[in-house]
């Protein structure tokens, strides 16, 4: 790397570092704040440390949203635990509203945890509701609606977020508040649609309620096909209980189910994409875009990855779920290696810098295309029904730790490698990609219970092989 690109990087970092930290309108209501409270300004590094608690407390909400979320769903339904999440939702944006005009920032921290613990929940039971309703042919297309919302979420708060709407000093507040819209919307729609048929006659016995929440669901002609499929579920899950998380580590049957969501979501927060946002305003920057403009372009990041999520939305149940997941994290492997190239050879020549831009899209698309919404997806069909919540509430747990941990450690491995972070990530992509070909099934157009036996019959053939040349395994059930 050149002596000059070193010199000019090292401030760009620390500079990009510190905004990220502590954005200037939260900083000037907290300085504002302590001065009078206190009558004296608050230290750079309390201030630092204020900022930091309230960007990490969503995390650990989150966290603690994913640890019960799955209970939740057991207890009061899938589609009552969601109805009662809005509680928090708004709980949230009420703190972090009357945060400014009371003059009291520990409501913005409070508020934060809230609200983490409202989106720990709902990334938990919302994509276990959408796959247990929908018919099997379209669960995959279902399925990406969390992600597909997700990303329009990201996108439409970039947006709303810019100085000619929300993005002024004095809006703050209102810009915070907001998240209590999808809230509300929920609460007008979600009463319309039924509790899932799933819980209603495998957890609940309730075979009239689940009779009608099919014939709505799925109208009178198709809804025979999906209760055969439910009661087969039921009829071999007969007599065994909703498992909690600690017991999945104890089955056998569970155990490369297990391993591959833990590993996938471990791998959806540790494969690179929160270093590409790290890295794009510095790569925006070094392309000529002025640094006033910087925000808009930051909005073409979240519109890539929300037309990704709707593109594999709509390819997930024609290609599958492995080709995406694999396809995405291939590509994510090549663009780990561009974008190496690019930033190591940042001033080389005046192409390169924009060779990094189209690396930064590259690897949203790549994300979105694949890992970003495939691994859900395969959290609710590697299980059957009384693994499922304990499974999404072990993913959940997972995501949101690695999310923390990467927040935590990324900063020091920029320090340490520069760009040549990227290689680490290089090699996460292809371990999982390794990981992926060799365990993981289709899942396309199965069954839940295809699935396992799936993954049944992949563990006996293993263990077939473990015996020695000729030896033949019986087929048996386990």
């Amino acid at each position: 790397m050149p002596k000059e690109y070193k010199n000019e990087y090292q401030p760009l970092l620390a500079k990009a570092t510190k905004d990220r930290r502590r954005p200037k309108y939260v900083q000037d209501f907290i300085n504002q704040t302590w001065s009078k409270r206190y009558q004296t300004q608050i230290s750079d590094d309390g201030l630092t440390l204020l900022w930091s608690t309230i960007v990490s407390i969503f995390t650990l909400g989150g966290l603690t949203g994913a640890m019960i979320g799955g209970t939740l769903s057991v207890r009061v339904g899938r589609k009552g635990t969601l109805l009662t999440n809005n509680i928090f939702a708004f709980l949230a944006a009420l703190l972090m509203g009357l945060s400014y005009p009371t003059g009291l920032f520990e409501l913005l921290i409070i508020g934060r945890f809230i609200s983490g613990l409202n989106a720990g929940i709902s990334i938990c039971v919302q994509p276990l509701y959408l796959g247990e309703i929908a018919p099997t042919s379209l669960r995959g297309a279902m399925g990406m609606g969390t992600s597909i919302f997700i990303t329009g979420g990201i996108f439409t708060g970039q947006v709303i977020g810019l100085r000619e709407l929300l993005g002024k000093e004095e809006y703050w507040p209102i810009l915070l508040s907001t998240t209590c819209i999808p809230a509300f919307l929920q609460l007008l729609i979600l009463p319309w649609f039924p509790e899932s048929p799933r819980y209603l006659l495998i957890d609940k016995g309730d075979e009239e309620g689940c009779k009608k929440a099919l014939k709505q669901l799925h109208g009178i002609a198709d809804c025979d096909g999906e209760r055969e499929d439910i009661e087969k579920e039921r009829n071999n899950l007969s007599g065994l209980q909703a498992k909690k998380p600690w017991e999945l580590f104890a089955d056998r049957s569970l155990r490369w189910q297990v391993l591959t969501i833990i590993l996938l979501n471990a791998a959806q927060q540790l494969n690179g994409i929160n270093a590409i946002y790290f890295y794009a305003g510095y790569v925006f920057k070094q392309s000529g875009i002025p640094t006033d403009k910087i925000p808009y372009a930051t909005v073409g990041t979240g519109a890539c990855e929300c037309i990704t999520a709707l593109t594999c939305g709509m390819l997930i149940d024609c290609l599958g779920r492995k080709v995406l997941i694999m396809g995405g994290y291939t590509l994510m492997a090549i663009c780990c290696i561009l974008f190496t190239l690019t930033l190591t050879f940042q001033e080389a020549s005046p192409v390169v810098p924009y060779l990094s831009m189209v690396c930064v899209f590259a690897f949203i698309l790549s994300f979105g295309l694949g890992p970003g919404g495939v691994t859900n997806i395969l959290t609710t069909e590697l299980f059957t029904q009384n693994s499922r919540p304990a499974a999404y509430m072990l993913a959940g747990s997972v995501n949101w730790s690695s999310f923390f941990f990467i927040g935590l450690v990324f900063p020091f491995i920029v320090l340490g490698l520069k760009q040549y972070c990227f290689l680490v990530f290089l090699v996460i992509c292809c371990l999982v990609i390794i990981y992926i070909f060799l365990v993981v099934p289709e899942t396309k157009n199965k069954t839940f219970l295809e699935i396992q036996n799936e993954f049944q019959s992949s563990k006996k053939r293993q263990i077939g092989c473990s015996d020695g040349a000729g030896t033949i395994l019986l087929s048996t059930s386990i």
